[in-house]
C-alpha cells in the first residue's frame, strides 16, 4: 500500500485520534487518550502519512522554539509499522526544522524497546531523564494515598501522575505499580 506524507489538515482530525489511539495502545503510553488534535503553535509543523483511501497511518507533530524544534506525537497505525513511514516523517521533519532555523530536534518518550530502538537507529542521542509515576486506585487502591499527602477538601484521590527524579526509581518501583523512565532524544539537524 502507498502512503504519503503531507501537511495535516483539520479535516484530518477523527483519522489522526484514531491513528495515535491505536499507534499508542500497545506502548506505554496506551492511556494518552486526547479527544482533540492538540495544536501545535506556529511556526510548528503538523505532518501526517496518510494510505490510498485517505487514512492517517502516521503522525509527526513538532514544535520549534528558538533553535530546539520538539516532536510533541510520532505514531504509525500498527498495521502500518516497519515500513518507513516514521524515518519519512523525520526526513521531511528535520528538513523543515532545519529551514526555521533550529539546529537540534528533541523527543522525549518512554521505556517501549521498539520505540527506544528507533530513536537510536535513526541517529538520536539520549540523554535526560526523570520518572512517569502512576497511583491509580483500580489498580492498588491505597495507591493514590501514598501519591497525595492531602488531599483537597471533599476530594479522594483516585488516580495520580507525578513527575519524579531519576534517582528516586528504586523506591517508586517498590511503591507503585506503574513507573516509567522518560527520556529525552536529541540530534542535531
Amino acid at each position: 500500500m502507498t502512503c504519503t506524507v503531507r501537511a495535516y489538515t483539520p479535516s484530518d482530525e477523527t483519522s489522526w485520534l484514531r491513528c495515535r489511539v491505536l499507534a499508542f495502545l500497545d506502548t506505554a503510553y496506551y492511556d494518552s487518550v486526547v479527544p482533540a488534535k492538540p495544536a501545535i503553535a506556529a511556526p510548528g509543523l503538523e505532518l501526517v502519512a496518510v494510505d490510498e483511501r485517505g487514512a492517517v497511518v502516521g503522525i509527526m507533530d513538532t514544535e520549534v522554539e528558538g533553535d530546539l524544534a520538539t516532536t510533541e506525537t510520532v505514531a504509525i497505525h500498527p498495521d502500518h509499522r516497519r515500513r518507513g513511514l516514521a524515518g519519512e516523517l523525520l526526513a521531511s521533519t528535520r528538513a523543515w526544522a532545519r529551514d526555521a532555523g533550529a539546529t537540534t530536534l528533541d523527543a522525549w518518550t518512554r521505556d517501549d524497546a521498539d520505540t527506544l530502538a528507533w530513536y537510536r537507529a535513526v541517529g538520536f542521542a539520549e540523554s535526560d531523564h526523570y520518572l512517569h509515576v502512576y497511583a491509580f486506585h483500580y489498580a492498588d487502591p491505597s495507591e493514590p494515598g501514598r501519591a497525595v499527602v492531602e488531599a483537597g477538601a471533599g476530594l479522594k484521590p483516585i488516580q495520580v501522575f507525578a513527575h519524579a527524579p531519576l534517582a528516586e526509581e528504586a523506591r517508586l518501583r517498590a511503591e507503585f505499580g506503574r513507573v516509567h523512565v522518560c527520556r529525552r532524544f536529541a540530534m542535531a539537524i
